[in-house]
This record gives structure tokens, C-alpha cells and sequence, in this order.
């Protein structure tokens, strides 16, 4: 099965093709990046989810603007997102930026981090590393091999997605154990935990990675659960 994605937009936001655009951006949150991008979408459905008005500037990766002065001034590694709050603070790598603002905004939107007592949010904290380490590199693998190879004109190695197919299946066969007790990974609240997996889960369905999810009846409830708040919907309209 083929990757696909759509196009359309149900959300009002700003996009500009240049970072150096004369567009009054004072007292607006501005993320920088693509829509295509798996990280920029995980800041966005953040913003979303907390309710928070944002412009998007687009970084033309393509076209190199991600390595320009007035970018890596804001990001020094040259990738993608950046964020510069209302106040004019600028901080980079989408996870971070998502806990930021979640802590900068936590009276707005929904709650992504619990708070209350010091074991509630060491089993957060401990959540957002499962996603880190038994998820993300495996999907990342799994995506890189089969959409952005192809998009740099290359062809995907299937041996090696089996490989990361066959690492990330024994991993969900945990979060399946995990989530047979809980609704999601951080106990029975959604957080960022829950988000981080939005983007890249999303593109291995559309690569038909759908048995990772389907087979397992509790990361299947949890998986339909989280893809269809209206945030990710918002932001899946975008890309």
C-alpha cells in the first residue's frame, strides 16, 4: 500500500513563506517549520489542544531557508520546529516546546501534564520516555524508509523495515499489557505522552502499517481514542 496525505485546512492560521516576512508578528505565538513535518505537527496539535492562537511561517527545507541567518539565530542545529512566544522567547525540538508551553499555559486548554503529586507525574515522565525509546526511533525508521527515501528520489530497504517493524511489534505488545489496565500510557488521563505518538502513528497507517495497531486490542482502543480528538483532526486538515 502506497503513503498518502491531505491537503486542506479547517483551521484559520497564518502561514508565510519566509521568516524574514514584514508580518507584524508582536503578541503572537509563531512556530516555525512545515506542516508536512512529523514535529511541527506535534507542536501544533499542542497549541490546538491549549486552545492558543499561533501563526505558522513556513521553513522551506528544499529550498535551504532552515539554514539562513535569521533562522538558525532562533535554531542552531537547523532543523525544524522553532517557536517564539507572545514575549518574544524562542525555544527548539518539538517535545520541548510542547512541554513548555503546556507549563507556560497550563490554565488554557486542555491539561497535558498532570499535576498534584510527585508519583502522578513521575508516571508522566515516565510515559513521555516510553514514547521516546520503545516508539519513536522504530517508526521514524520505519517512516524514513518508506516516504521521505522516496521523496529524496531513493528507494525504501524492506529488509530494514522488517527489522524495525519486527522491534517496534514486540515493543506494542507491551503497551498493550500496559493498556489493559489504563486508558493511556500515563494512567487514565491524556497527556503529552499520548500526543507525542500522533504523527509518526498516523504515517505508518498511511504506509498500511495498520496490523501494528489493529492487532493489538488495547493499543487499537487507545490508538482510536487519541487520532480522533478534534485537535489532531485540525491538524491533520492542515497537512
Amino acid at each position: 500500500m502506497g503513503c498518502s496525505s491531505s491537503v486542506s485546512s479547517s483551521q484559520p492560521v497564518h502561514r508565510t513563506n519566509n521568516i524574514q516576512s514584514s508580518y507584524d508578528t508582536r503578541g503572537t505565538i509563531v512556530v516555525y517549520g512545515m506542516i508536512q513535518s512529523p514535529a511541527t505537527q506535534r507542536v501544533l496539535a499542542t497549541l490546538i489542544e491549549k486552545g492558543l492562537k499561533f501563526q505558522l511561517k513556513v521553513i522551506n527545507l528544499k529550498a535551504g531557508e532552515n539554514l539562513s541567518r535569521s533562522y538558525l539565530e532562533k535554531q542552531p542545529f537547523g532543523t525544524i520546529p522553532a517557536l517564539d512566544d507572545v514575549d518574544g522567547f524562542t525555544i527548539y525540538e518539538s517535545r520541548a516546546i510542547s512541554r513548555y508551553l503546556e507549563m507556560k499555559y497550563k490554565d488554557k486548554g486542555t491539561e497535558l501534564i498532570p499535576k498534584g503529586n510527585i508519583k502522578v507525574e513521575g508516571l508522566f515522565e515516565q510515559a513521555a520516555s516510553i514514547e521516546l525509546s520503545y516508539f519513536d526511533s522504530y517508526a521514524n525508521g520505519i517512516v524514513t524508509e518508506r516516504i521521505f527515501k522516496k521523496m529524496r528520489g531513493g528507494e525504501p530497504d524492506m529488509n530494514k523495515v522488517a527489522e524495525l517493524r519486527r522491534d517496534l511489534a514486540k515493543n506494542l505488545d507491551v503497551y498493550d499489557q500496559i493498556l489493559s489496565t489504563q486508558s493511556y500510557l500515563a494512567g487514565n488521563m491524556f497527556t503529552l505522552a499520548d500526543l507525542f505518538h500522533l504523527p509518526l502513528g498516523s504515517l505508518l497507517l498511511k504506509c498500511g502499517e495498520d496490523e501494528l495497531f489493529e492487532s493489538r486490542p488495547h493499543v487499537k482502543q487507545w490508538w482510536n481514542k487519541i487520532s480522533t480528538r478534534q485537535a489532531w483532526k485540525t491538524v491533520q486538515a492542515m497537512a
